[in-house]
């Protein structure tokens, strides 16, 4: 909605809207912040409400039972899966043309970052050890600035500390470490020396979470400063 809409059409934006890693905190400010229930959002009359996650369902029933359009973005696995989000949102806010402009630049980030690493394989890590596979936006990211992603099992996992010792990974890609930091003791495996060293010795980037919280074109953003790093591109030999 901060991407797509006129300031003066929105009538609210959910407390997250200006949180460290709302990646478009900065278009929030002045705008209505409201809590997420019937009569807050009853009040506020919308004629459109814009869901990722949570929410009651029965708020978003009430809102449809009185005319309100409702439109839910999905998670992504890809790039195609954000372009089909931009477009819903965009349909159902009267803005397909500022959509298909957000999603020209974001394929203009896609052309700049492609195969930009020739292959090296990488490693995406947050601060707790975990990490993601094939099906995750994550791994579109890599693949978009021409990573081969090491890990192999689907989804988001809890790196191998075996496979790591064993076959370190040229490179390390890490995510949200902007927001937590390795040495926290909640952290579990992250605070393992290999995992450390890992970081130590192979990160080649850091991404904000702000880049990575939401399936939106932010993504090829994250892509293209993966891009930005790599060897060639970065005046390195």
């Amino acid at each position: 909605m901060l991407a797509l809409s006129p300031r003066e059409s929105i009538v609210g934006l959910s407390t997250r809207a200006d949180d460290a890693d709302s990646r478009l905190r900065r278009l929030a400010a002045g705008l209505p912040i409201r809590r997420v229930d019937l009569e807050t959002a009853l009040a506020a009359r919308p004629q459109v409400a814009v869901r990722y996650w949570g929410g009651e369902p029965r708020l978003l029933r009430a809102l449809q039972d009185r005319g309100v359009t409702v439109v839910t973005i999905g998670d992504a696995d890809d790039f195609d899966d954000v372009r089909r989000s931009v477009r819903a949102v965009a349909a159902a806010l009267g803005r397909p043309a500022a959509g298909e402009a957000l999603i020209a630049g974001m394929d203009a980030r896609l052309r700049r970052a492609a195969g930009a690493w020739a292959g090296a394989r990488a490693l995406y890590l947050t601060p707790g050890g975990a990490t993601a596979g094939h099906g995750t936006l994550v791994d579109a990211i890599l693949r978009a600035a021409g990573f081969t992603n090491v890990e192999r099992r689907p989804g988001y996992q809890v790196v191998s500390l075996e496979a790591l010792a064993l076959d370190p990974p040229r490179a390390v890609v890490q995510g949200f470490f902007d927001t937590f930091q390795l040495a926290g003791d909640s952290w579990g495996v992250g605070r393992h020396r290999i995992l450390q060293r890992a970081v130590e010795r192979a990160t080649v980037a850091s991404l904000p979470g702000a880049l990575l919280g939401c399936p939106d074109w932010g993504a090829a953003e994250a892509a293209e400063r993966l891009a930005d790093r790599a060897p060639r591109r970065a005046g390195r030999p």
